[in-house]
This record gives C-alpha cells, structure tokens and sequence, in this order.
C-alpha cells in the first residue's frame, strides 16, 4: 500500500510539473508579420539585437533561434508581459537582457555601437486587449487602458478628468472621429451626475451617441484615442525616431510595425526624409548640397503587410504594417 502511495505521490509530481511547463510554454499573444521581420534581420550575423518593444516575445524568441550570435535587449513597459518574456526566453539567458520602462527612456540608456537591428512592434498585445482587469474591451468593468500599470494616469482619469476642449482635440487627433463634438458633449453630460469607471459604461454612452452602424464597433476610435493618450504613444514613436537620427550606428536596420494610420503616416514620412540625398531648398534650379545627405535607403518603399493565410489565423494582424530601414555602413 504504501508503495502505491509513493508511486502515486511521484506521478503527481511529473504531471504537475508538465501542466506547468505547459502554461509557460502558452503563448497568449501571436506576433503579427513573423515572417516578414526574420526576412528583413536575415542579413545580421552578429552583434546586439533590440527589440523596443518585446511583449510576450514572439519575435524575440525566433530571432534568437535564428541567430546564434546575437544578444538581446527587450524592452517593455508592461511588467506582466517582462516576467513572462524571461520564462519563455530562459535557454537563451546568457543572450538576453531584460529592461522595464518606456523605450523612448531606455534607448537613452543603451550603448547602441555594437547594435545591428531594432525592432518595434507598435500594437496593443491580445493580453492586453482581451484581459478583464487591463480595462481595454468595451465590456470591461473597469476603465484604465494603461500599458504600465504603474504609471499615473489612466483612462478613468481622461474620461472624468479631461475639459471638453481637451476631450474633443483627443478624438480628433488621436481618433479622427467625425462625431467627436456630439459625444464629447454627451459624456461631460453624463459624468456631471455620474463618475464613469467602466469601459462598459463608457462604450454604452458612445454608441448611444454614435450614428456609424456596421462591423467595426462604434467606440472603437474613441477607445484608440484614449489608449492613445494614456500612454503618449505617438509621444513615443516620435521620440524613438529622433534618437535613431542622433545615435544610430552604421548599417543599423531598423523594422517598425504599425497599427493604424497616425502611427504609419510618422514613420513613412520620417524614413522619406531620411531618404532624401538632396537637401536643397525647393525652386532651386541646381542642386548645390552635394546630393549625397541621404541617411540610408528604405528597405521597402511600400509597408509590408499581413498574407490572407495570417490574416485568416490572426485577423488583428489585418491592420498591421511594416516598414524597414537601413542606414548607410
């Protein structure tokens, strides 16, 4: 009998210890244009990697399977997604250095002269989006959107906080709603009676307000706007793009994926500037710069975008972009 309890007791053990490997091993976020990203690093050998962005690592993970020489650094605001990355990428701890923080801060602090790739991916993980007490869903019970849950402001904070002038620069800026005054004016109707805390709240007064019928839900711009300010991503990406002018190393590819339109239109318009060997002023007959101030070439003058195969799998990959630079050796 007891020889049977002992036996018992040992199985336990190893089927405990494999349903935990197994929930390491669960990726909760699938990585948008896989593919496409490990195309663009294909030529890098060796040398310092960045991944500004790292998430929950799906990128990181096949480029360090793919490149045996490569180190690492991955940076993330979101601690969450940090402690996961450093179980999932453990067989690679001699190669990888973890940073918590905004990569507009961090990047300030990282020697980049051995690095040959940077890499960031702009969107909102599926964790993210898809987890109750992030406050990002529009069924949400909560209302916070912060993608550092140690930063001050979140979206409560906006919705209730925000004068109206401030609420509708906001959605249009960072929404490009057409019927941002009607709901604006609906929501500081509503917050003088009553404090909104729910994403579920906050969605059910927009689409009271909201004349768009169709697929795409009605507080699906307002909710980006808000995501949008809570944590400076705009912000973030234009700085990300000043320190790669200031501080780049030679031959460094830079891969950046974005979501939507106002992410896209900073880095397209950027990487054409960047581009350009002219620098002359415009009506100049004669080119008397040197036409030779080009930083570097974009890899891909069109963005790069997801196949109907990845799109069928991951369908958030539908709106996803990358563009990839490549500055001068």
């Amino acid at each position: 009998m007891t020889h049977i309890l002992f036996l018992t007791l040992i199985w336990y053990y190893i089927i405990k210890k494999r349903l935990h490997l197994k929930n390491i091993d669960k990726i909760p976020h699938i990585p948008v244009l896989l593919n496409e990203v490990i195309y663009a690093f294909n030529d890098i050998s060796s040398g310092q990697v960045v991944d500004c962005t790292l998430g929950y690592s799906g990128h990181s993970s096949q480029i360090l399977k793919e490149h045996s020489s490569i180190e690492l650094v991955g940076i993330d605001r979101d601690i969450e997604a940090l402690e996961f990355s450093k179980k999932r990428l453990y067989q690679f701890q001699d190669r990888v250095t973890f940073i918590h923080g905004k990569f507009s801060d961090k990047l300030n602090d990282i020697n980049l002269s051995s690095t040959v790739a940077i890499l960031a991916d702009f969107g909102v993980s599926s964790l993210q989006l898809d987890k109750e007490n992030r406050g990002f869903k529009f069924d949400s019970d909560i209302l916070d959107m912060r993608m550092d849950q140690s930063a001050n402001l979140d979206a409560k904070d906006i919705v209730n906080g925000y004068s109206e002038d401030d609420l509708i620069r906001i959605f249009k800026e960072y929404g490009e709603t057409k019927e941002h005054k009607r709901v604006t004016k609906a929501i500081c109707s509503y917050r003088k009676n009553h404090k909104i805390t729910s994403s579920k709240e906050l969605s059910n007064i927009i689409i009271n307000n909201s004349y768009k019928k169709g697929k795409i839900h009605p507080a699906t711009l307002y909710f980006q706007a808000i995501r949008i300010e809570v944590n400076s991503e705009l912000i973030e990406i234009i700085k990300l793009l000043d320190i790669l002018e200031t501080k780049r190393p030679k031959g460094l590819i830079v891969a950046l994926i974005t979501f939507h339109s106002l992410e896209d239109r900073l880095v397209k318009r950027r990487f054409r500037e960047w581009s350009k060997s002219c620098s002359c002023p415009t009506g100049i007959m004669k080119c008397i710069c040197g036409n030779n101030n080009n930083l570097g070439k974009e890899v891909n003058r069109k963005p790069i975008i997801a196949t109907k195969e990845e799109i069928k799998i991951n369908p958030r990959s539908r709106s996803a972009k990358l563009r990839v630079f490549k500055f001068k050796n």
